[in-house]
């Protein structure tokens, strides 16, 4: 049989405070940002790849009207919102000239009473920063971590990957794949990705069958 012709459509994931599944694992967090009064203004998402930090800061942003920036393409000129969101701010690690960057936006946003929230997928201490006034303001800066998923969220994440992508699958799979899965938002973004690209080329659906031979074949190629 021909290989069915895929295009590599972008996929927009649904990102409203509505799609944020709240768990035990993320509760504490969602708490933290939504209370307000944050010491000093500012606020660190911490939490590992996929766990939600950025939808809850996307969340936030639209909700206070911030402006969302990418750590490493910071202006050089600090810009005079209220209200900004950093996000990865741990890749800036090691280059001076970001790194200033981000310590100088600190200091505009929060001298001007503005709120700062970052995000990143380790605590300050372990980024390896070179500036040590920066490091300072980074560490004294309250943490809210998102932890593991626990089932409940997990699953709800695949349901949740799998309808931005407009795939609609039994309730059943999902069960199946819990257990058989690594325990990852990584690991489900990159099995539902796998699993869209398998069946738009094959132009059949996602079934149990192929979510088993996905698999498989990850436990084949894994070192």
């Amino acid at each position: 049989m021909p290989r069915q012709l895929t295009f590599d459509l972008p996929v927009r994931p649904a990102l409203g405070r509505g799609d944020f599944f709240v768990s035990p694992s993320n509760a504490l967090a969602l708490a933290a940002l939504d209370a307000g009064g944050w010491p000093e203004g500012k606020m660190l998402l911490v939490g590992p790849e996929g766990a939600g930090k950025s939808h809850l800061a996307q969340v936030w942003a639209t909700e206070t009207r911030a402006r969302v920036l990418d750590a490493t393409a910071l202006p050089g000129q600090p810009p005079d919102d209220l209200a900004l969101v950093v996000e990865d701010a741990e890749r800036i690690a090691g280059d001076r000239a970001a790194e200033t960057a981000l310590f100088h936006l600190h200091n505009h946003v929060l001298a001007r009473g503005g709120r700062l929230l970052l995000t990143a997928g380790a605590a300050p201490r372990l980024w390896g920063l070179t500036l040590p006034d920066l490091a300072s303001r980074m560490e004294a800066t309250t943490t809210a971590t998102l932890l593991p998923p626990d089932d409940a969220l997990l699953a709800a994440v695949l349901v949740k990957l799998f309808a931005d992508r407009q795939i609609a699958v039994a309730p059943t799979l999902i069960d199946w794949l819990l257990p058989r899965m690594d325990r990852s938002f990584a690991a489900a973004r990159r099995l539902v990705a796998e699993l869209d690209a398998r069946a738009l080329a094959r132009g059949g659906a996602v079934t149990r069958a192929l979510a088993a031979e996905v698999l498989d074949s990850d436990d084949t190629d894994a070192p």
